[in-house]
């Protein structure tokens, strides 16, 4: 494809604004149309970009506009009906997470975009984050030594969602990470949460993901912390790294520090830990907008043929992750036991069927998720 591609984004609510800012800016496409229901949005959005066209019909947008690609930022109870009419009118698409509210959603998206021979992407933004790039590098290289857990906490007031949990709001980032630098899916989940605000919709979760090796990652989530809260801690044999988003300096911090038990001893009284602390530094990262990033690997697969480095099947990963983790919540935290997703066959492996929160909906019918786009 030589010419700029054509891009159409629907959804201009919280976030489709910001998808819409950094296509305009990339100079290898064009953003041709932004659709939401919201005649008010479009038209702070017309004011700010005035060579965009607005639209209302979802429809016009998938088949009267003449784009390549769609980008879909709406609720997630759309995300599948639209994504599925985009890749039946041969667009390549862009879904923000989570990709779609059940695993048999995304199953049916991959294998449609697979056969199509399309591109599908999932907005993982944290994986284009040149921090989360080089912690990857970080522990690729071994100076943390053997990962033994991770600790992530992503807390805020608010912003509260009708149609899923907190877990399912906030937790794909996190999860996206984890399994990023883990380089593996987990065996298990366990899953504990309470709603305290809205009935049936949890507002604060923790997540257990179990890996081999003995290592473990524990996600917690809530919608009603007072502070905003973005960290991670990597705990390794060697080194300890502190990962907190919120700072704006020092996002990464490497701590020399490590317990060791010795490896022979005669009795109790000669059994001691050695705590070793060491030096604390902080690397040199270049700062840089992940969601740009994120836009222009989109563009660069399309244009390339090649595979996003959030696809189809990393998104279909984390949805199974979240209902397990939604089934968890139903057995009190019980362990979920999970499956690695086929690489050659999406519908194999694990399954969890997620109970739709109060309230949710799922269209059967394009012109029905054209009604929620903002």
């Amino acid at each position: 494809m030589k010419n700029p591609i054509r891009i159409g984004v629907v959804g201009c609510g919280y976030w489709g604004p910001n998808l819409v800012r950094n296509f305009r800016a990339l100079s290898d496409c064009n953003l041709e149309m932004v659709c939401d229901l919201s005649e008010q949005r479009l038209k702070h959005l017309r004011s700010l970009y005035p060579e965009v066209k607005g639209e209302r019909d979802f429809d016009h947008l998938l088949n009267g506009a003449g784009l390549d690609a769609i980008v879909i930022a709406t609720a997630v109870r759309f995300h599948f009906t639209m994504a599925k009419a985009a890749l039946l009118a041969g667009k390549h698409v862009f879904i923000e997470k989570p990709m779609a509210a059940s695993s048999r959603e995304c199953e049916e998206l991959v294998e449609l975009a697979e056969k199509n021979k399309l591109v599908l992407m999932v907005g993982h933004t944290f994986l284009y984050s040149p921090v989360v790039k080089k912690i990857k590098e970080i522990v690729d290289n071994g100076d943390l030594g053997d990962i033994r857990y991770i600790a992530a906490r992503r807390l805020n007031l608010g912003l509260y969602q009708k149609d899923i949990n907190v877990a399912w709001d906030l937790a794909p980032h996190d999860i996206s990470i984890v399994l990023h630098i883990m380089d593996e899916f987990p065996k298990s989940v366990n899953c504990r949460g309470a709603a305290h605000v809205t009935p049936g919709v949890e507002d604060v979760t923790s997540m257990c993901l179990t890996f081999r090796k003995n290592r473990s990652a524990i996600i917690h989530n809530s919608w009603l912390d007072p502070k905003k809260i973005r960290e991670m801690t990597i705990v390794g044999s060697r080194r300890m790294l502190v990962y907190d988003d919120v700072a704006q300096l020092e996002k990464v911090r490497i701590f020399d520090a490590r317990v060791e038990a010795p490896p022979h001893y005669d009795s109790f009284a000669e059994f001691q830990y050695a705590y070793h602390y060491g030096d604390m530094y902080v690397p040199y990262i270049k700062q840089e907008e992940p969601l740009k990033s994120e836009c222009q690997h989109f563009l660069d697969c399309i244009r390339n043929g090649t595979q996003p480095l959030s696809d189809g099947r990393k998104g279909l990963e984390l949805v199974r992750i979240l209902e397990a983790s939604s089934a968890s919540l139903k057995q009190n935290g019980a362990a979920i036991d999970l499956q690695p997703v086929s690489s050659t066959h999406a519908t194999q492996g694990f399954s969890v069927q997620m109970p739709h929160p109060v309230g949710f909906q799922t269209p059967h019918t394009v012109s029905a998720a054209a009604q929620a786009v903002s």
